[in-house]
């Protein structure tokens, strides 16, 4: 196979995958599980092996294509399947989504993050691009703190220079700490509101 013809093949490749991803957030949304529980729930919670896999497919999708407002799958994950399970299961499909996101940027380029990455976004940390060092440091307490838009960022790392060996050990690393810190704020910050208000 000739240098074009594979590149032609990756191309095809990486096209697929995009419409998958995309074609499977719209089923998913027209089912509603991006905004009810209980469908997610009674989607992802029939099976004790088809299950967590269907969690961590919509997981890896809402990371590359993000439709929940907040994380709040990263929640529905630990209500579901529990806060140890949760956690595994949020930190395994999010990983995976974000080293997908970063390659389908590295390969589409701006295009893509001008496509996924609203203006405003993008302007408040375009700054950090210019010195790669300096965004690679950025990029690794932003990842670890749950406080920035990790999926733009994690876009904007594809244009830079670094490797993708440093951004799959950046996210592998880092990811666990800001799971579990959303997800113990939404899921304590839920029940506080739900304390609230029901007194």
């Amino acid at each position: 196979m000739s240098i074009a013809q594979s590149r032609r093949l990756l191309n095809a490749i990486s096209f697929a995958g995009l419409a998958f991803s995309v074609g499977l957030a719209i089923y998913f949304y027209h089912l509603g599980i991006f905004k009810d529980m209980d469908s997610l729930q009674s989607l992802v919670g029939q099976s004790v092996v088809v299950g967590p896999l269907l969690f961590i497919l919509i997981q890896m999708i809402q990371v590359i294509i993000p439709i929940l407002p907040g994380g709040i799958s990263l929640a529905a994950g630990v209500l579901i399947f529990g806060p140890f399970w949760g956690f595994v299961y949020n930190y395994i499909g999010i990983c995976a989504g974000s080293i997908v996101l970063f390659l389908l940027g590295r390969h589409y380029g701006r295009p893509l993050i001008s496509h996924l990455v609203s203006d405003k976004v993008y302007q408040k940390y375009s700054h950090w691009l210019e010195n790669d060092q300096r965004f690679e440091k950025l990029f690794a307490l932003a990842i670890f703190l749950p406080v920035a838009p990790d999926d733009a960022l994690c876009l904007m790392a594809s244009v830079t220079n670094m490797s993708l060996k440093k951004y799959t050990a950046i996210i592998l690393l880092a990811k666990p700490a800001s799971i579990f810190l959303y997800s113990l704020a939404l899921l304590h910050g839920g029940s506080w509101l739900t304390g609230l208000l029901t007194h």
